[in-house]
């Protein structure tokens, strides 16, 4: 039952309002990921070299120790004394006798055994505090996210966004995904991002995500319907972000203005446009296809004006410049409010993308 609906959303409350171990399983942090063989491994090696550093101190004090035949100890009798006795299992038919003997055993065989056991039992070990390992994460990342981008949907398009935007220089770790599907989390959070399962049209799971405190969110959903609602909530939570919000038709783009969105891509539209432009000039499609990936070639990027651009004209500018924002307004270079370049304009410029 899902945890019993989450305990009830918390008895009654908003997930975001209740305790740090609730949210385990619902909000993930990526970790650095070790593989099962790998960590079995490093516990072998520790067992065995325990095991031989065990039995060469046996061996080396093997005069105050005692066999039941009274035979003096081989190697492999302080190899047979230290297994039975790191694996607590103790028969009996060795045992130290001499005051020096006794002191090693207390000193060092003992802490030897314990560790060795913790080796062996540290699969279960990690399992059981996996819980509490995650909920201590999750309320210092809930402490600390601020400024971050809220990726709601992580199918075809919120992949292709976060891609462009670590592209761009957006550290992972600034960057959260909300998605219901847990298969699609499972991606994104081996992409090093953090992920908060639920419906993004939700209030709590959005609260979860942090977008009262986020910079900007990217609306990828798979339906119009959810994209306006998933907006509409955002907008209500953070009446400061930057919304960029895609959709499949048209004719829902004033919903989505409507809803609070900032930027609105219609993803059908523009997938047709390309395709019908590629049927005639299929060099202008490379060339769009080169500015939208920031990682290789031309890119289009946004930065802030020169002081020693101020005054002059955008055409001539060491970039290629291709608008100019002013007080929020994206103005086109050859419009003529934008003729001189002022203190505070922003400019949409090409820039050489990262080498291959």
């Amino acid at each position: 039952m899902r945890g019993r609906g989450l305990r009830r959303r918390w008895r009654g409350e908003e997930l975001s309002d209740g305790p740090d171990y609730a949210l385990v399983g619902v909000v993930r942090i990526p970790e650095l990921k070790h593989s099962p063989a790998r960590a079995i491994g490093r516990r072998v090696i520790f067992a065995i070299v325990a095991l031989f550093f065990t039995a060469v101190l046996v061996y080396i004090d093997r005069s105050g120790y005692r066999d039941v035949q009274e035979n003096p100890l081989s190697f492999l009798d302080a190899m047979y004394y230290s297994a039975v006795t790191l694996s607590t299992t103790g028969y009996g038919d060795i045992t130290p006798f001499t005051p020096s003997a006794r002191l090693i055993n207390l000193l060092i065989i003992t802490p030897l055994r314990v560790l060795f056991l913790i080796v062996l039992i540290g699969t279960t070990l990690e399992v059981l505090t996996e819980r509490s390992r995650q909920a201590l994460k999750i309320q210092r990342w809930r402490n600390n996210v601020r400024n971050h981008t809220v990726v709601i949907g992580y199918g075809t398009k919120g992949r292709t966004a976060v891609d462009a935007m670590i592209g761009d220089g957006i550290k992972p770790s600034e960057i959260v995904v909300v998605d219901n599907n847990p298969g699609v989390l499972e991606h994104a959070e081996a992409d090093g991002l953090v992920t908060v399962r639920g419906d993004a049209t939700k209030s709590d799971v959005l609260r979860l995500a942090g977008v009262a405190h986020a910079a900007s969110i990217v609306v990828a959903a798979n339906r119009d319907d959810t994209a306006v609602l998933a907006t509409l909530t955002a907008r209500e939570l953070n009446p400061r972000a930057k919304i960029v919000a895609s959709i499949r038709e048209s004719e829902n783009t004033h919903l989505m203005r409507q809803s609070g969105a900032n930027s609105v891509v219609v993803s059908s539209e523009t997938a047709g446009r390309l395709l019908g432009i590629a049927t005639m000039t299929p060099s202008v499609v490379e060339v769009i296809e080169d500015l939208l990936t920031p990682d290789a070639g031309y890119a289009i990027a946004e930065r802030e004006v020169d002081p020693t651009e101020t005054g002059g004209s955008p055409a001539h500018t060491r970039d290629i410049v291709l608008g100019v924002v002013r007080n929020g307004v994206l103005h086109r270079v050859d419009d003529s409010e934008v003729e001189q370049i002022e203190a505070g304009d922003r400019l949409l410029y090409v820039r050489k993308g990262a080498p291959d």
